[in-house]
């Protein structure tokens, strides 16, 4: 998983199907969810991306976005956002968030 910022946000969400980690390092239900994005990482290989953007250090993007709780995660396609979960979710709930990019 790659880490982006506000300089390099929109690059990396632009092409594809890319799943937004908007996350803290003291979250604990950020670092729950970790384990299961890898693993999700693993399993679309080649058919989805996963970044991550610490709410911390990217306040802006975590405004651009209206992020009030985390961890978020945003689910993009081709640059446009498609959805969002909010908070830790198991990995079914995951996959089905996923599905709606059509993979």
């Amino acid at each position: 998983m790659k880490f982006v910022t506000a300089n390099d946000f929109d690059e990396a969400v632009k092409n594809g199907v890319v799943l937004v980690d908007f996350y803290a390092d003291w979250c604990g239900p950020c670092k729950m969810i970790a384990p299961i994005l890898e693993q999700l990482q693993d399993e679309y290989d080649g058919k989805l991306e996963i970044v991550k953007v610490d709410v911390d250090a990217e306040g802006s993007l975590a405004q651009r976005f209206s992020i009030m709780s985390i961890p978020t995660l945003m689910l993009f396609k081709d640059g446009n956002a498609l959805g969002q979960v909010l908070g830790f979710q198991a990995k079914p709930m995951l996959k089905q968030f996923i599905a709606k990019a059509g993979i």
